[in-house]
C-alpha cells in the first residue's frame, strides 16, 4: 500500500487481483448453479430476479439418506470459500479453522455447503451481473434485497441439491442472521441450527455504523453513481474508508489497546503531518486497500441495506412467534467483548425460543477479540460448535 496526498492508491499488484476479483463475477472459480428466466425469485419487496446464478462450494461427502448436509452462511464480507485457498487474495478460506477433514465441522462425517450469497460478488447474481433487460452490469438498478431473499436464494440451491433436510445451518454476524431466518421461513427443513455473535435485528447504531460506510462510497467521485463498470475507475478510496469503519466494529477497545496502543508506524516521532504516524492508522489502512481487492462497492451497499432491514420482531409481530412450532435444536453462541452484537441480543434470540418452547442452549465464551472471535482461533469455541454437532449427530445415528 501506498499513502500520497493522505489518499489509498492501489498498487499494480492490488489492481491485478481487483481486475481477478471482477472475472470472478462471470465466471466464479466455483460450482454454480443457473436458474432460468423461466424461474424467477421473487422478493420480499415485490420484485423478482431473473435469471439466477448461484455460486457456492462444498466440501465432504453427501451420504446416501442426504442427512448429513450442513449449510454455511457467510457474513457480510465473506463468501463461498470457506475452506479453500480463495481464488483472487491466495489466501486460506475464512473459516478453515473450524471446518475440514477432522475439525469440528468434520469434512470427513458432513456435508458443508456454502454460498456466495444473492447480491454478492463471487459468482452468485449481484448488482456487478449483467441485467438482461439492460445487457449492462445492474450497478444500482439491481433491487434491494434482504436477509430473507437471501435465504429463499439459498433454499433454491438446497432444493437443487435434492436436500429436504438440513441437518444443520450454521453462520456467524450476518451469517448467524441468515440462520435465524432459515428458522422462522423453513421450520420442517433445519434439524439443528448454531447463530453465532448475531442479532434477532440491527439497532440504531449499527444502522449508523452501515451508512457513514455507504456514504463513503457514494461520496467517491470514480463511483459515479453505481455505473463504474467498464470504465477505467471505481470507488476503491471510499470502499476502502467504509471497511476501515467496519473494521472498528469487529474489534474490541482492549485488542486494539493490546496490539496497537499507540505504537508509531516506522519511525521515532510524529511526523507532524497526516501521514499514518500510527500503527492503528497503518493497520487500518491497509485492511481498507485489500479488501478493495476482492470486494464490489455496490454489493457492499446492496448487502449492508439488508442487514440493517432485518427485523424478526417486525417480521412476525413478536420475536417468539418466528419460531412457534420449531422442532429445530438450537445453540446460540456469544462473545463477552462482542459489542457489535453482544451478548444481550443473543439473549433475546434465546429468550424468544424458550418462549416457545424450544429445544436451545447458550453458550457465552469469554474473549477479549471482539466481534471477530468466531472467525479466529478460540479453543472454547471450537469445542462447542464440536460438541453440539457430535451429540446431534449421535442422536440421529450419523456416523
Amino acid at each position: 500500500m501506498s499513502v500520497r496526498d493522505n489518499s489509498i492508491d492501489l498498487t499494480a499488484r492490488q489492481q491485478a487481483q481487483a481486475d481477478a476479483a471482477a472475472r470472478q463475477v462471470t465466471e466464479p472459480q466455483s460450482l454454480v448453479v443457473r436458474f432460468p428466466a423461466s424461474e424467477p425469485l421473487r422478493l420480499d419487496s415485490g420484485r423478482e430476479i431473473a435469471p439466477l446464478t448461484i455460486a457456492y462450494q462444498t466440501y465432504g461427502t453427501l451420504n446416501a439418506d442426504k442427512s448429513n448436509a450442513i449449510l454455511i452462511c457467510h457474513a457480510l464480507t465473506g463468501d463461498q470459500h470457506v475452506a479453500n485457498d480463495h481464488p483472487v487474495t491466495g489466501k486460506g478460506g475464512w473459516w478453515a479453522t473450524l471446518v475440514g477433514p477432522g475439525k469440528p465441522v468434520d469434512t470427513d462425517r458432513f456435508f458443508v455447503i456454502c454460498a456466495n450469497i444473492l447480491g454478492g460478488c463471487m459468482g452468485s447474481t449481484g448488482p456487478a451481473s449483467v441485467n438482461p433487460a439492460t445487457g449492462r452490469p445492474y450497478g444500482v438498478e439491481f433491487p434491494v434485497i434482504t436477509i430473507g431473499d437471501m435465504v429463499k436464494a439459498q433454499a433454491r440451491l438446497v432444493d437443487y441439491l435434492g436436500i429436504d433436510q438440513l441437518f444443520s445451518v450454521i453462520g456467524g454476524s450476518m451469517g448467524g442472521m441468515q440462520v435465524l431466518q432459515w428458522c422462522a421461513r423453513y421450520k420442517e427443513r433445519v434439524l439443528t441450527a448454531m447463530p453465532i455473535a448475531t442479532a434477532p435485528w440491527h439497532t440504531a447504531q449499527n444502522i449508523a455504523f452501515h451508512e457513514v460506510g455507504r456514504q463513503a462510497v457514494m461520496a467517491d467521485p470514480d463511483w459515479q453513481g453505481g455505473a463504474y463498470y467498464g470504465t477505467n475507475a471505481r470507488p476503491a478510496r471510499g470502499l476502502a474508508v467504509a471497511r476501515m469503519a467496519a473494521h472498528i466494529t469487529y474489534l474490541s477497545e482492549k485488542a486494539l489497546q493490546d496490539k496497537f496502543g499507540r505504537g508509531l508506524q516506522n519511525r521515532d516521532q510524529h511526523s507532524f503531518s497526516f501521514d499514518a504516524d500510527f500503527k492503528i492508522e497503518s493497520y487500518l489502512r491497509h485492511q481498507g486497500s485489500t479488501f478493495v481487492d476482492r470486494f464490489d462497492a455496490n454489493s457492499y451497499l446492496y448487502i449492508t441495506r439488508a442487514m440493517d432491514y432485518f427485523d424478526l420482531e417486525a417480521e412476525y409481530g413478536k420475536l417468539a412467534n418466528a419460531f412457534t412450532g420449531t422442532k429445530t435444536q438450537f445453540c446460540v453462541v456469544s462473545f463477552t467483548s462482542d459489542w457489535l452484537y453482544p451478548t444481550r441480543d443473543n439473549k433475546e434470540i434465546v429468550k424468544a425460543l424458550n418462549g416457545v418452547a424450544a429445544n436451545v442452549s447458550f453458550v457465552e465464551i469469554e474473549s477479549d477479540k471482539g466481534h471477530d472471535a468466531f472467525l479466529l482461533d478460540e479453543e472454547v469455541f471450537f469445542a462447542t460448535v464440536r460438541g453440539f454437532l457430535n451429540a446431534a449427530a449421535k442422536k440421529r445415528g450419523i456416523a
